[in-house]
């Protein structure tokens, strides 16, 4: 099994927590995802400035062979990665081509602080044993 892979957040986005809440619940010992906070240390230590300087502040995922997945990638990256159901749902949208893909990303994270409240704090209270999961 290849080591955890990371999944970059926006910290200040409630469907970004919710989407890290569900990558938690699902992937229960860990062996597939840490997370960390994009503008976060662990974000400007494992990506070079030149790299962060175009990056969309949503969702990305640092795959453990380096390749960074950005937009609908990510997500459906993840889906294929928890397995089970998820797998055939993340596989079934690799179906879709990716600049249709892409839009539809685009224009949730376009609207999504519109509905998606922002959490109280920047980053969500963790569980104490999901804290080793998540880095700064």
């Amino acid at each position: 099994m290849p080591a955890p892979e990371t999944i970059f957040y926006d910290g200040q986005c409630g469907l970004c927590h919710r989407w890290v809440r569900f990558v938690a619940r699902r992937d229960r010992d860990g062996s597939a995802f840490c997370f960390a906070p994009l503008h976060g240390e662990h974000f400007t230590s494992a990506l070079p400035k030149s790299q962060r300087l175009d990056l969309p502040d949503s969702m990305l995922v640092l795959r453990s062979d380096g390749r960074l997945l950005q937009k609908s990638s990510g997500p459906l990256h993840i889906l294929r990665r928890l397995g089970g159901g998820w797998w055939i749902l993340g596989a079934a949208g690799w179906l879709v081509p990716s600049p249709l893909r892409h839009l539809a990303y685009d224009a949730v994270a376009a609207v999504r602080h519109r509905f998606s409240k922002t959490p109280p704090a920047t980053c969500p209270v963790v569980a104490d044993a999901l804290r080793p999961r998540f880095r700064p």
